[in-house]
């Protein structure tokens, strides 16, 4: 298979506030504001190379819109098209859209929107905020903490195993590495790639019925002094760290997780590998190596599993999540294999 996506380009997201949501993006998250149109809010990384990194659009509930790949062509383009109709998924061809060119939006097999497109319009820096440095995009945020980069986005599905699969030998998304429960051979967690990151797409399971959903989306800063930072700010400001900061087993980066005002999840990391080996074998690591948590040092809290929208049925955060799952998140010692 030819190599038909680069990288991650944007996230379109919603919420019930779109004005609450992007104050806090530039206010407390160091977002920059590059266009308002129909609605919809558009906002970039100080280091993003596009027109916008993340678009804030309303909708009653919090959750995810679409997520956008850049492809490796304008042939590529086509080809990933091609593939996605003959798996039998039929999607919907756009000429222009804000900042790309002609793109194509689908919904894959667990109900989430990807849209791909080639020709986009790159950020060109103007006077005060075009920086010293030629390959940088603008000048630096002076938002402490700010994040450089869009890093990843991570989503929900009933089966993670087949989820993985389908976005593999469809669009060529290389599986770096997957989470089995050690108490059941029940696949929780996997992390896929379009390049060298350790991944720039990740599924979690879902046992809920409603498709389509996120578990959250990721930012990208240079170094963990700046996350930590960050986490600070945050925190000073009254927006409490769900989770971290911890360094993850699968991708060793520094993480921290914290809400956007709308309850959507977001996540801040830096560090990690980076992975050039085109026929890599996922390895599969268990819960007690330390795949989400590698200082096995507490117990991810039970609001992680949390997913958005909300799922149907009783409980949000609870619903569908294996026995053997909802153990080892509340017992810490489950994290080190021990009683």
């Amino acid at each position: 298979m030819i190599k038909l996506l680069s990288h991650l380009a944007f996230v379109a997201i919603t919420t019930p506030n779109v004005e609450e949501s992007t104050e806090f993006y530039e206010e407390h998250v160091g977002l920059t504001v590059t266009d308002r149109i129909d609605g919809d809010v558009y906002l970039r990384c100080w280091g993003d190379y596009y027109r916008y990194s993340v678009i804030v659009r309303k909708g009653d509930e919090p959750g995810l819109a679409t997520m956008a790949w850049r492809t490796t062509s304008d042939e590529a383009l086509d080809e990933a098209a091609r593939r996605i109709e003959a798996a039998g998924v039929t999607g919907t061809w756009s000429e222009k859209g804000v900042g790309i060119g002609r793109s194509y939006e689908f919904v894959g097999p667990w109900g989430h929107s990807m849209t791909l497109f080639w020709d986009v319009e790159r950020h060109a820096p103007q006077g005060a905020v075009a920086s010293i440095y030629p390959d940088r995009p603008e000048k630096r945020s002076k938002v402490a903490g700010a994040p450089r980069q869009l890093d990843h986005v991570t989503i929900a599905a009933s089966d993670v195993d087949a989820f993985a699969k389908w976005y593999n030998d469809v669009l060529g998304f290389r599986i770096m590495a997957k989470t089995v429960l050690d108490e059941a051979p029940i696949s929780v967690f996997s992390v896929l790639t379009t390049n060298e990151k350790s991944h720039d797409l990740g599924v979690v399971l879902d046992g809920s019925t409603r498709a389509g959903r996120i578990n959250h989306y990721a930012f990208w800063v240079d170094t963990r002094e700046e996350l930590l930072i960050a986490a600070d700010v945050l925190m000073e400001h009254g927006y409490p760290i769900e989770y971290g900061p911890s360094i993850h087993g699968i991708g060793e980066q520094t993480f921290l997780y914290y809400r956007e005002p709308s309850s959507l999840r977001i996540e801040l990391n830096t560090g990690g590998y980076r992975n050039y080996v085109p026929d890599w074998e996922p390895n599969i690591w268990k819960p007690s190596l330390g795949s989400n948590n590698l200082y096995r040092n507490g117990a991810m809290p039970m609001s992680m599993t949390e997913s958005f929208p909300a799922a149907d049925g009783p409980s949000a955060t609870e619903e569908g999540v294996p026995d053997e799952l909802k153990a080892q998140l509340l017992n810490p010692y489950a994290q080190h294999g021990q009683g």
